[in-house]
C-alpha cells in the first residue's frame, strides 16, 4: 500500500520541479537574461537549490515569540493537512481509511489547518505576522465555505 502513495508523491514532487524549472526557462527567454544553469544539468536543480537555502538559511522558530505555541500551531496546521489525505482513495482498493463519512470527515479535518494558522502568528510575537495568520487563517475560512458547498452537493447528487 505504501508503494503506490511513495509512487504518487514522488510523481507529483518531480511534475512540480519540472514546472518551476519550465517558468524560470521561459520567463528567462522572454526577459533576454540567463535563466538557471549552474544547478544540476541545464539548471533542473535550482528549485531543489532554493529550498535547501531558504530552509537552512534562517531559523524557522522565531526567538522573540512564544516558541510553544508557534511550534503546536505549526504542527496543526502540518497535521491536518496530512490527515485529510487519509480519506481519499487513490483507486479501488488503495484507500487509508474506508469510512461512510469520509467527505465530513475531510472537510472537519481540513477546517482545524486556519487555527494553526492563527496560532503560528501570534506565537511569533511580530504584529506583521499576527495580522499575516489572521490574513491567511480569513483566507481560508473563505474559500472552505464555497468549497464545503461544492463538495457536498456533489455527494448529495452522487447519493441520490
Amino acid at each position: 500500500m505504501l508503494v503506490p502513495i511513495l509512487t504518487l508523491v514522488l510523481g507529483i514532487t518531480i511534475g512540480v520541479l519540472v514546472i518551476v524549472w519550465l517558468e524560470r526557462e521561459i520567463s528567462a527567454g522572454i526577459q533576454q537574461r540567463i535563466g538557471p544553469e549552474y544547478v544540476g544539468p541545464l539548471g533542473i536543480l535550482q528549485a531543489l537549490a532554493d529550498g535547501t537555502k531558504l530552509l537552512l538559511k534562517e531559523n524557522p522558530i522565531p526567538s522573540t515569540g512564544d516558541t510553544r505555541l508557534f511550534s503546536i500551531g505549526t504542527s496543526i496546521t502540518v497535521i491536518s493537512i496530512f490527515l485529510s489525505y487519509s480519506v481519499i482513495p487513490f483507486s479501488d482498493h488503495l484507500v487509508l481509511a474506508d469510512l461512510s463519512i469520509g467527505v465530513f470527515l475531510w472537510i472537519a479535518i481540513s477546517s482545524i489547518a486556519p487555527v494553526g494558522l492563527l496560532m503560528s502568528g501570534y506565537g511569533s510575537n511580530n504584529k506583521y505576522s499576527f495580522l499575516g495568520g489572521l490574513r491567511v487563517a480569513a483566507q481560508s475560512i473563505s474559500y472552505e465555505i464555497p468549497l464545503s458547498l461544492c463538495v457536498l452537493s456533489i455527494s448529495l447528487r452522487v447519493i441520490w
